[in-house]
């Protein structure tokens, strides 16, 4: 029988546990177990220091995989955990012998709950989507029987909020089937993602962009958009870029592929392009009022006055939520 050379420890721990690996009750960083802590504690000299709760002895979890001989490799049994209490839950791979510092670990690791693969907390999410498209089902059957209704008075500005209301149908049926296939078969396919995604940066751009022509009294004040369409359509294509990029890397790229300051430089020409649309359209707002004014258009007035007094509360409520987020 070879010797054994090196060991390679599977620890896995709830995030509640996570100060019961190392040496921290005794206000150490030490990870590993030397002669001198062996003395004073109860771990063996080479492997993790690892604190037991008390309430589940047997957690945190070790798994030892050990090297034997001269061998390169170490191949680590196929094992099943089974988890009785709800939490989230950590997986490190860690060695105490600095011998096998650079060792590359391949491998596969399946987490399953009680109700399918999809991690407990991304669950509400398939449940929003759900109804999500429930509700846009209902938002566009109402709207198409008012189209019909009143299909002779329709201006063009109509058929792009009928854009808008099926690219948000479209949007919310697909992450939900994103999220029913990932819960079903634990499997992420990339396809029906980056199809995801994009159909969420075209509706958050085409919904910007109505918004912005609304305020500008497209349909209503005027008849075009004149000289100002070819910066509404580069405002709107710099949006849609930014936007795809920013969803790509969150929906597609892993904890460790982008540093935090990669992700501040894709956030940021979203909320600099998203301060530009809104100081816009109430710039464009204004403007539209005054006309209205001018021409004593109360109906409109009153109207517009309602549509941006309701836009403004909304985007105080969103810069309330973005602010609750970093917080």
């Amino acid at each position: 029988m070879q010797s054994r050379t090196g060991l390679i420890e599977t620890i896995i721990l709830e995030v509640r546990d996570r100060e019961r690996i190392g040496d921290a009750f005794a206000k150490s960083n030490a990870l590993c177990c030397t002669p001198k802590l062996a003395q004073e504690k109860f771990c063996t000299v080479g492997e993790v220091i690892i604190q037991h709760n008390q309430d589940n002895p047997l957690w945190p979890l070790r798994i030892q995989t050990f090297f034997e001989g001269k061998n390169q490799e170490a191949n680590m049994l196929p094992t099943t955990v089974e988890i009785n209490r709800t939490g989230m839950y950590y997986l490190y791979y860690m060695f105490c012998d600095p011998e096998l510092k650079g060792t590359i670990i391949r491998g596969r690791t399946v987490w399953k709950n009680p109700d399918g693969y999809l991690p407990g907390r991304m669950v509400p999410l398939m449940t929003f989507y759900g109804l999500a498209s429930l509700a846009y089902l209902v938002l566009g059957l109402f709207w198409f029987l008012r189209f019909v209704q009143f299909w002779k008075d329709v201006i063009q500005l109509h058929y792009q909020i009928t854009a808008v209301i099926a690219l948000g149908m479209s949007e919310m049926a697909l992450w939900y089937y994103e999220y029913a296939n990932l819960n079903s078969t634990g499997s992420r396919p990339m396809v029906i993602t980056i199809w995801a995604v994009t159909m969420t940066a075209v509706k958050k751009t085409l919904s910007r962009v109505l918004l912005l022509v609304v305020s500008m009294g497209y349909g209503v004040v005027r008849p075009t958009l004149g000289g100002v369409t070819s910066k509404v359509f580069l405002l709107a294509l710099m949006y849609f870029i930014a936007t795809e990029a920013l969803e790509l890397v969150e929906h597609l790229g892993s904890i460790n592929d982008f540093s935090r300051k990669t992700r501040i430089y894709l956030v940021l020409p979203v909320v600099f392009l998203d301060a530009s649309f809104i100081l816009w359209i109430f710039s464009s707002l204004s403007k539209t009022l005054e006309k209205l004014q001018m021409r004593k258009s109360m109906a409109k007035l009153d109207l517009y006055r309602k549509f941006t007094n309701s836009l403004a509360i909304f985007v105080l409520l969103s810069i309330a939520w973005v602010g609750y987020e970093v917080m």
